[in-house]
């Protein structure tokens, strides 16, 4: 992981600028210096950083329960983001692996500058443009459900939400051989970018009243899988009704009000399977440098499309603005990206 971006001094290094909460619903961005670089560590210059709308919305509204995971996790000041990607400007004495001029992708923080153990950085091939790469995070989440609920070729796989882990969900699915992979989200034009991605049958509709159009889009059936990416508790039930006997539920988008979160007959009577994926289930095999780099391999040769995702761009000096549209209008939002190559 690369060192957080806490104020402090240090003569010797290059003034940054990261952004960071300050308060619940406050923004700012704030300067700091980086740590020295240690022998093993390098240092990276951002070039763009993705914003996780579903996270960071929830962090800058604070929109969960005292004593849930969140409760303990935000503290502000609160430093958001965790995709970047951008240059390695210098290495530590011991790092072979990389050199100065390095593209990567890097689990930072919004920020201009950061430093990570050499290891924690990972190569993004010049085929591929920056803008694509940086949702190398966002993919590495959802790989975690179709993983989990051990999709196979010729499945078929219900994709609830179509922001944007929904849409990484749906192109894993189809990556990994879902023969029918269907969506539902209210909002159309992120039903077009579910397409894109692979989507056979997108259908907009409250998730409660969509159950006819998927068995006509399925074939008659239900799907064996269905992946709840929206973080909305009171989907959860809904998405229990829409599995096929035996089938898998997976919950992919994190509440923070899991209190509310019910379970219905259909676990017990049909035999369901309720998975849980977070972004800390990697192992040995599947972590987060197999994953980006089996992210990126796909994405460069097409078979992981990402054009038309990203929507909307701002100065990392326009953050106010950039949450400000997160949270009035996040429907017409996908892709939010901050470009740290303008001031």
């Amino acid at each position: 992981m690369a060192t957080a971006p806490v104020p402090r001094s240090n003569p010797g290094m290059p003034s940054s600028r990261s952004i960071v909460f300050p308060a619940k619903q406050q923004v700012q961005l704030e300067e700091f210096v980086l740590p020295e670089l240690k022998p093993d560590q390098v240092r990276v210059r951002t070039e763009i950083s993705l914003m996780s709308t579903g996270t960071e919305n929830t962090v800058f509204n604070r929109l969960f329960d005292p004593g849930t995971l969140w409760d303990r996790w935000v503290k502000y000041p609160f430093y958001p983001g965790y995709s970047a990607v951008g240059v390695i400007e210098s290495v530590g004495e011991k790092v072979a692996q990389w050199k100065p001029g390095d593209r990567v992708a890097i689990r930072s923080k919004h920020a201009s500058h950061s430093v990570a153990a050499a290891d924690g950085v990972f190569a993004i091939p010049d085929s591929l443009s920056f803008e694509h790469a940086v949702w190398f995070a966002l993919a590495k989440i959802a790989f975690h459900a179709v993983w989990a609920a051990e999709c196979w070729l010729g499945d078929s796989v219900l994709v609830i939400g179509a922001g944007p882990i929904g849409q990484m969900a749906v192109r894993w699915a189809r990556a990994a051989g879902a023969v029918r992979v269907l969506v539902v989200d209210e909002v159309p034009g992120r039903l077009a970018m579910a397409r894109s991605g692979g989507a056979a049958v997108t259908i907009a509709q409250p998730i409660q009243a969509a159950r006819e159009e998927i068995l006509e889009g399925n074939g008659g059936g239900l799907p064996r899988i269905v992946i709840d990416s929206t973080g909305n508790a009171a989907v959860f039930a809904a998405a229990l009704g829409l599995a096929a006997d035996r089938g898998t539920v997976v919950i992919l988008g994190d509440t923070g009000r899991p209190t509310t979160q019910t379970l219905t007959p259909d676990v017990l009577v049909r035999g369901l399977h309720i998975v849980g994926v977070h972004d800390g289930h990697s192992n040995a095999v599947w972590n987060n440098a197999s994953i980006t780099s089996l992210f990126c391999a796909l994405a460069t040769d097409g078979r992981f499309p990402l054009e038309g995702l990203n929507t909307h761009v701002f100065k990392p000096s326009e953050a106010n603005l950039a949450y400000e549209l997160a949270n009035r209008d996040r429907a017409s939002t996908m892709g939010i990206l901050f470009d740290w190559r303008k001031s």
